[in-house]
C-alpha cells in the first residue's frame, strides 16, 4: 500500500504539471486566452481516496533582469489520510518572456520525507538552460536548448494558446534542464464530458514527453489523458493517468477568471 501510494502521487505531480502543450507563440500585440489572476484547483483521487489538491496560478508580472515576464505558480499537496504514508508540499515557479515563446526561470520546492530545491535558469545569448540543485550548491554542465524550449510549467501556458483540431499534433522542445525533448500533444477527439455535475465541451488530447525525469517520471506504460475545454481558453477540467496499479482522476472544483485590469498583464 505505501509503495503503491509513493508511486501515485509522484504521478499525481507529473499528470497535473505535464499538461504538456506546445505553441506556436502570439506576438506581443496579440491577446491571450488567459489573465493575470487566473487559478484553477483540482481535486485529486486515486480510486476512491482523495489523494491531494493542486493549483495553477497566473500572478502578476515579475521583472526578470530588467525584463518584464509572466509569473506562473503551481502548488501541490496530499491529504491528511495520504500524509501518513507520503507527505507533499511542492511549488514550482515559473518565468517566461511577454510574448510566451520561451521560458526565463523554473523552480521547484518539494517538502516531504526529504527536502529539495531545484532551479533552472535560461540563458537565450548562449542558448543555454543551467540546473542547480540548492543545498551544496549542486550544478550541472549547461544544456544547449533549441529556440522556443519551455519549462514543465509554463508549457502548460503556451499549449492553450494554440486552436485545437481532432487529429492534430503539437510539438515544441522543453527541458527541466537535465534533459530536453521534444514534447508532443495528440488532440484524440472532441467529447462532451461531466465533470462535478457541470457538463463541458472538450478535446481529449495525450501528451507525450519522452525520458524527460523530475515531474515527468512515470512507469513505461503510463498514460496520460487530459480533456480541455473547446473554446479558446483550452482549461483543464480532467486529467487522467493509467498505471499498472490503478488509476488517478484530477477533476478541476474551481475556477477563477482573471481580469484584463490586473497589472502584469501586455
Amino acid at each position: 500500500m505505501k509503495k503503491i501510494l509513493i508511486f501515485n502521487i509522484n504521478i499525481v505531480t507529473a499528470i497535473i504539471i505535464n499538461i504538456a502543450g506546445l505553441t506556436t507563440a502570439y506576438g506581443e500585440t496579440m491577446d491571450f486566452p488567459f489573465r493575470v489572476g487566473e487559478k484553477m484547483t483540482f481535486q485529486v483521487r486515486w480510486s476512491f481516496i482523495l489523494a491531494g489538491e493542486a493549483t495553477i496560478e497566473l500572478l502578476p508580472a515579475a521583472d526578470m533582469n530588467g525584463r518584464d515576464a509572466y509569473h506562473f505558480v503551481f502548488t501541490a499537496k496530499t491529504s491528511e489520510f495520504v500524509d501518513v504514508f507520503y507527505k507533499v508540499r511542492d511549488r514550482y515557479e515559473s518565468c517566461t518572456d511577454i510574448s510566451i515563446s520561451h521560458s526565463l526561470f523554473y523552480s521547484r520546492n518539494h517538502e516531504g520525507k526529504s527536502a529539495k530545491e531545484e532551479t533552472v535558469e535560461f540563458d537565450w545569448d548562449k542558448h543555454q538552460a543551467q540546473y542547480t540543485r540548492i543545498g551544496g550548491n549542486k550544478k550541472r554542465e549547461p544544456l544547449p536548448i533549441p529556440d522556443g524550449t519551455f519549462d514543465p510549467l509554463s508549457v502548460f501556458f503556451a499549449f492553450r494558446m494554440n486552436d485545437l483540431d481532432q487529429n492534430k499534433e503539437i510539438i515544441i522542445p522543453v527541458t527541466d534542464g537535465k534533459k530536453v525533448a521534444l514534447g508532443k500533444v495528440n488532440v484524440i477527439k472532441r467529447e462532451d464530458i461531466k465533470v462535478n455535475g457541470t457538463s463541458y465541451d472538450t478535446f481529449l488530447v495525450e501528451p507525450e514527453l519522452g525520458d524527460i525525469g523530475g515531474v515527468f517520471k512515470k512507469s513505461k506504460d503510463a498514460k496520460l489523458q487530459i480533456w480541455v475545454t473547446a473554446d479558446d481558453r483550452h482549461i483543464p477540467v480532467r486529467i487522467k493517468s493509467k498505471v499498472a496499479v490503478g488509476s488517478f482522476v484530477a477533476d478541476l472544483v474551481s475556477y477563477k477568471e482573471g481580469t484584463a485590469s490586473d497589472e502584469g498583464n501586455p
